[in-house]
This record gives C-alpha cells, sequence and structure tokens, in this order.
C-alpha cells in the first residue's frame, strides 16, 4: 500500500503535504477557504498580497514630516495632507492611528502659538497704555474691544444701511436709513450698558459728532469723484453711519 502511494506523484504529494505537480515542479498553494481559515493560512494568504499599505512614514518624530508638509504649512495644507493620506492607508489602522495623531499635534502647536500671541498682544497694548499720559488713560477707560464676529455683524448692519441709502438716493434722502440706523446704536448700546438713558446720550451724540464731520469733510472732495444723484445730505449721512457704528461697537 506504501508503495502505491510513493508510485502515484499525486497521491504521494496530497498525502504528504507537499507542494508537487504532476512532474514533480514546486507550484502555489491554494487559498485556504473563509470558513475553515487558520493564522497558517492567513499568513500564507497575506504573503501573496493580502496585506494593507502601510505608511512608511509611521515612526518619524516630527509631525510635520510624517505627513509629509513644511512646518510653515498652512492649515488648509495640513487638513489636506491628512485627508489624502488616510485615503491611502487609511485601511492600515496604525498607519491611520499615527496620521491622525501626527494631525491633532500640529492643531495642538497651532492653537497654543495663537493663544501665545493673543496673550502677547494684550500685555503689550497694556503695557503702552500704562505707559500713556494720563488723559489717555482717562479716554479709553470709555473704550472697549468686542469679540470679532460681534464687530461683523454690527459692521454688515451699517454698510446694509450705507448700500440701501446709495441705491434709494434717486428716490428720497435717507432720513429713514439714518433713523434706523440710530434706533439700532441705541438698541446695541442698551443691551450692552443696560441704561437707556446712557445709550441715548452716546447714540445721538454719535449721530451729532459724524454729521459735524460729514459737513466739515464731504465738500474737501472733488466733485469729480462724486456721482451726480449723490447729494450732500447723502454723503454726509454715510459718515453719521461710520460714527454710530463705532459708537455702539467700541464705547462701553
Amino acid at each position: 500500500m506504501a508503495s502505491l502511494l510513493l508510485s502515484n506523484p499525486i497521491i504521494s504529494s496530497s498525502f504528504f503535504g507537499k507542494n508537487l505537480s504532476i512532474n514533480g515542479s514546486l507550484r502555489k498553494p491554494a487559498v485556504c477557504p473563509l470558513a475553515f481559515r487558520s493564522p497558517r493560512c492567513a499568513a500564507a494568504d497575506s504573503t501573496y498580497g493580502g496585506n494593507v499599505a502601510r505608511y512608511p512614514r509611521s515612526n518619524v518624530w516630527d509631525p510635520y514630516k510624517r505627513l509629509g508638509i513644511t512646518s510653515d504649512a498652512s492649515e488648509e495644507e495640513v487638513w489636506s495632507s491628512r485627508n489624502f493620506l488616510l485615503d491611502q492607508y487609511g485601511a492600515h489602522e496604525r498607519s491611520a492611528e499615527s496620521i491622525e495623531a501626527a494631525f491633532e499635534k500640529i492643531l495642538m502647536r497651532s492653537f497654543e502659538n495663537r493663544k501665545k500671541t493673543k496673550i502677547n498682544l494684550k500685555t503689550r497694548l497694556k503695557k503702552k497704555v500704562e505707559e500713556s499720559p494720563p488723559w489717555v488713560q482717562s479716554l479709553l477707560t470709555f473704550v472697549e474691544l468686542p469679540e470679532k464676529i460681534i464687530i461683523l455683524r454690527r459692521l454688515f448692519l451699517f454698510t446694509f444701511m450705507a448700500f440701501w441709502s446709495v441705491m434709494n438716493s434717486a428716490e428720497g434722502g435717507p432720513a429713514f436709513q439714518v433713523a434706523l440706523s440710530l434706533f439700532a446704536c441705541i438698541y446695541f448700546l442698551n443691551d450692552k450698558s443696560k441704561s437707556i438713558a446712557r445709550a441715548c446720550a452716546i447714540g445721538f451724540g454719535s449721530l451729532v459728532v459724524g454729521w459735524i464731520c460729514g459737513s466739515c469733510v464731504v465738500p474737501m472732495i472733488p466733485a469729480a469723484l462724486l456721482q451726480p444723484t449723490w447729494t450732500l445730505e447723502l454723503l454726509t449721512s454715510l459718515v453719521v453711519y461710520v460714527f454710530l457704528f463705532l459708537g455702539c461697537t467700541f464705547l462701553k
């Protein structure tokens, strides 16, 4: 029986687990079925192309070099590099973790640098205020710097009023737009100071100062730079919008 098994190359190769063809040459082993796959089968499959792509710079210490960007790269470049690398190597768990870790380190450094810049800027401003004359210090006590989003919202409002006044210049004066802007200025000031009397005083004061400054500055503008429909009243109201914006945004 043993001699029969050894005399048949197909049976003998199957019996002894050898990877031999009929003529005795080596052949590629068959892929193990998923239902019966063992660790040894998985290792054999990975040898023939089963491995996922691994990121070659996973162990690089510098997060910028790990993502393949320079240290002065913009935030958009950082995001683009991170997304590109995850598309290429995201299937490999350790590679994806390494890419995400480098990305988070860069974001934290950027946040800390911005925080330090703001602190240094506030320190310098505070030092300059302390070194300024007493009348400047007393004047600055009435001024505050709100959040950026508040500045942008109010700037948009008064810019819209100015644009509305210019577009309506052929039909009538900007009295209605100026009145709306004054009421908006008083509303913002009252919401900030919780004093309607103070809000009205600052609002009407900004209106009067703006109108006086506009009446003095507008006649100095060359007529060649102005449209025929732009009257003195319209141009003065544009200056008023600027003073109302400054009054309700930066005054306490």
